[in-house]
Formats: structure tokens, C-alpha cells, sequence
């Protein structure tokens, strides 16, 4: 039998990044992985849609060449080599991974691995054990009842990135992140998109400012919309499919193609032996305290598996914490409430910290800033006049409590106010750090401004 320090179970951006910072502090390490190192993020998630976005961007640019003062004939769009680009990418960076685990020495072991109580995996029928073993097997895209997949005519994300034919018509259930995201590069590709969304407001978990904005400039792009709505029963007995759909005004039924479900996630924990070695589970998640050890010791959980937000930088995070800790490094434990949240649809949004809602409902008295990008000059010149950037305030004591930004490129700005808010930087500190002009980014120093009656551009 083979013995390791640390096995992880899982290479998705939780796991690879733990493997690797467990073999950099001197750990012998393996890694277990069923399918392609990567896992999810790398070969069927965050990678490879970041790459059918670009597409749709450009895609974008040359419909409206002629904004820019440029002439562009027939610009066409191939879709198969669309997808085929984004399998390249994804291709690539899952050989990156390779790459790494052989750098840094990290046993690879292929096969569906299954804890053991004993501190032990069991791959394929061999036995292997560690003093440490950590699980990171992800998740999943989420089944509703009424909207069972087929993965034909009712998909999950996985199968909306090779599809092989464009469907003219789209029905979208759910706009948090991969709803919206799916919805624009259809809708850019030349799609008829609606989504269908339960609660009041689009990309439901970001400030309502935010949602409406977005609510518009996708209006704006011709995607429809329905919010408090619900999809009840789907029949897909016909060439295409037919949703019906519960909302305020009684039923209506839609008909499409294909029927994407972005209801959300489910955890992949079963049949990976928890219940063997007795390892607590509520609500679909793996229990842990703050450095990721279950009831059970030398058996730990990070990522989606775990009550923390599902995203990939938060399950890198949490493994790194976790390694460190096993390690006897002073660690402290990671502040969920600084977590950036990032959505690559166009307009992107990008947000940190509280909503304005979330701050007044806390009972904080605040000092709220908007700058609008219609004012930016960078924005203007760019031809990205969407959006804005938010900033939330405590008046009291200048306490950075959130930043929400809606816009072209705010996934790369966001960080700066993660930063100033780990760092516990004040409104007058941001406003008199000098921001670069022209710039994007110059619109969170306005912001700012404009949250202290100071604003100059508005």
C-alpha cells in the first residue's frame, strides 16, 4: 500500500492548488482525479465559457465596426469553431495542470477514488493512505423535479458548451452567473434567448441597482425576460421542447429548441464514502470548522462540497488555509465576507462586501456613491458606456462596507476594493489614492467622491 502525507481527492481548482501547496511545504503528495485534471473550472466551467464569451465579444465588436468608424462586410460566425476554440483552451490549460503535477512531484492517480475508513482511498480497487486526506470532488449542475435533464432538449452547462448545432430559440431557467453568461453568448451568437427567473430581480444575489442595470442593457440586446416566474412542467415529445410557465399573470408556454437549466449546483458526495468513515453532512455539505477538518480527524473538505460560497478562487483559498494549517503555520481563518463575486457576461459585473440593502438591514447608517461609466472617458472612447460603479460607506467610522460595479473589464477592478477592504481602508483614503486617467478604474475613486459630496465628473 501506498502512503502519502496528503491525498486530495479532486482536481478542480480546489484541489490542484492544495496538492501544490501541500508539495511545496515538503508534503508527499497524490492526487486523485476521475476524469481530467482541472476538473470542472478548467474542462467544463470557468475556462472554457470565459473563452465562448471572448468569441461573442468579438463577435460583437465587428456587428458594430461601424461605430468605431470601421466597414466590416458580412461578418459570419462559425459556431462549431466557436466551440472548438473554447475545447482548445480548456484542452490546454488542463495539460498546464499536467505540467504542474509533474514539477512539483504530486502522484497522480487516475480512477473514482473512495474513502476508507483508517485514513485510507481506495482507486480502482487499490488501497491507498495518508496521514491527511482531503476532499474537493466539486459539484454539479443542479436537477429541479419539473425540469428533469435529458441532456438533448433540457441541458445542463456542460452540454451547453458543445452543442452540435446552434439552437434558434433558448429558454434560460436561473440568471445567477451561468445563466446570464450562457444567455448573452447565445443571444451575441444570434440565439432568440429568454430567461425565466423565480425571484423578483435577475442575478438575484447582487445589489438591486445592479439586476436592473443589467435587466436593461440585456433588454437592450434583445434578450427577454421573465422575473417571478417559474418553469412548472416541460414536454419534450415534439422537435423541440415546451415550457410552461407559472408567473403573476397565470400560465404561459413557451416554446424552444433547448431548455438550459442554471438552477444551481449539487455537490458531488456521493458514493465517496463519507458515510463509511462517519463524516457529518447537512443540507447537501460536508460540516467543517475553520480550517476545513470534518468531525472525523485527518479527513478534511474544501470547496463547493463545504457551506463556503461555490467559487473557484474560494476553494483555492480555503485548500492553501487548509495545508498551511496542517502544517503548524499561524493561519487565519478566511473572511467569507470579502469574497468577490464575478459574472463575464457584457455588461460584467463584479461585486464585494455588503449591498446597499444588506448595509441598511445591518442597521449601519452609510454614505452610498455612484459613478456612472455615461461619464467616464475611458468608457466613452472605449464605446462601453454601460454601467457603473457603486460604493457603500458606514458614515461613522469610513468603513469601505461594499463595492458593486456593473461594466466592461470590472472582473479586473473589483480586486482593488477587496484589498482596501482587507486592508481597512477608509472612503478618504480611497479618494486621495491617485487613480490613473483615462482609466475604467477611475470610476471607483468618483464613486467615492460622489459618496463624500466631492465628486468632480458628475
Amino acid at each position: 500500500m501506498s502512503k502519502y502525507d496528503i491525498i486530495v481527492l479532486g482536481s478542480g481548482p480546489g484541489g490542484y492548488v492544495t496538492a501544490i501547496r501541500a508539495s511545496q511545504l515538503g508534503f508527499k503528495t497524490a492526487i486523485v482525479e476521475k476524469e481530467s485534471l482541472g476538473g470542472v473550472c478548467l474542462n467544463w466551467g470557468c475556462i472554457p465559457t470565459k473563452a465562448l464569451l471572448k468569441s461573442a465579444q468579438v463577435f460583437e465588436y465587428l456587428k458594430h465596426a461601424e461605430d468605431y468608424g470601421l466597414k466590416v462586410k458580412d461578418a459570419e460566425h462559425d459556431f462549431d469553431a466557436v466551440v472548438k476554440r473554447s475545447r482548445g483552451v480548456a484542452d490546454g490549460m488542463s495539460k498546464g495542470v499536467q505540467f504542474l503535477m509533474k514539477k512539483n512531484k504530486i502522484d497522480v492517480i487516475n480512477g473514482f477514488g473512495k474513502l476508507k475508513p483508517g485514513k485510507k482511498v481506495e482507486v480502482e480497487g487499490t488501497e491507498y493512505s495518508a496521514d491527511n486526506i482531503i476532499i474537493a470532488t466539486g459539484a454539479r449542475s443542479r436537477e429541479l423535479p419539473s425540469l428533469p435533464q435529458d441532456g438533448k432538449k433540457v441541458i445542463g452547462y456542460r452540454e451547453a458548451m458543445t452543442l452540435p448545432k446552434q439552437p434558434k430559440k433558448m429558454i434560460v431557467v436561473g440568471s445567477g452567473a451561468i445563466g446570464v453568461e450562457f444567455a448573452y453568448f447565445y443571444n451575441s451568437m444570434g440565439t432568440e434567448v429568454t430567461i425565466v427567473e423565480y425571484l423578483p430581480n435577475i442575478v438575484p444575489v447582487e445589489d438591486e441597482d445592479v439586476s436592473k442595470q443589467l435587466e436593461r442593457s440585456f433588454k437592450k440586446s434583445g434578450i427577454n425576460i421573465m422575473t417571478s416566474a417559474e418553469v412548472t412542467k416541460v414536454d419534450t415529445s415534439g422537435d423541440g421542447v415546451k415550457a410552461t410557465v407559472k408567473t403573476s399573470k397565470g400560465e404561459e408556454v413557451l416554446e424552444a429548441d433547448i431548455i438550459l437549466s442554471a438552477v444551481g449546483i449539487k455537490t458531488n458526495i456521493e458514493n465517496i464514502g463519507l458515510e463509511d468513515v462517519g463524516i457529518v453532512v447537512d443540507r447537501d455539505k460536508i460540516i467543517v470548522n475553520d480550517f476545513y477538518q470534518t468531525n472525523i480527524p485527518g479527513y478534511y473538505a474544501i470547496g463547493d462540497v463545504t457551506p463556503g460560497q461555490a467559487l473557484a478562487h474560494v476553494a483555492s483559498a480555503e485548500g492553501i488555509l487548509c495545508v498551511e494549517k496542517i502544517a503548524g503555520h499561524h493561519v487565519e481563518a478566511l473572511d467569507y465576507g470579502n469574497i468577490p463575486g464575478c459574472t463575464y457576461c457584457s455588461p460584467e459585473i463584479a461585486s464585494v462586501g455588503l449591498t446597499e440593502k444588506q448595509a441598511k438591514d445591518k442597521g449601519f447608517d452609510i454614505k452610498v456613491g455612484k459613478f456612472p461609466f455615461s461619464a467616464s472617458g475611458k468608457a466613452s472612447a472605449g464605446g462601453n458606456k454601460d454601467g457603473f460603479v457603486k460604493v457603500i460607506f458606514d458614515a461613522k467610522y469610513g468603513e469601505w462596507l461594499g463595492c458593486h460595479m456593473i461594466g466592461a473589464g470590472v472582473t479586473d477592478m473589483i480586486a482593488e476594493a477587496v484589498l482596501g477592504r482587507k486592508l481597512e481602508t477608509t472612503g478618504h483614503e480611497v479618494l486621495k489614492a491617485v487613480h490613473p486617467h483615462p482609466t475604467m478604474s477611475e470610476a471607483v475613486m468618483e464613486a467615492v467622491a460622489d459618496a463624500y459630496g466631492e465628486v468632480i465628473h458628475l
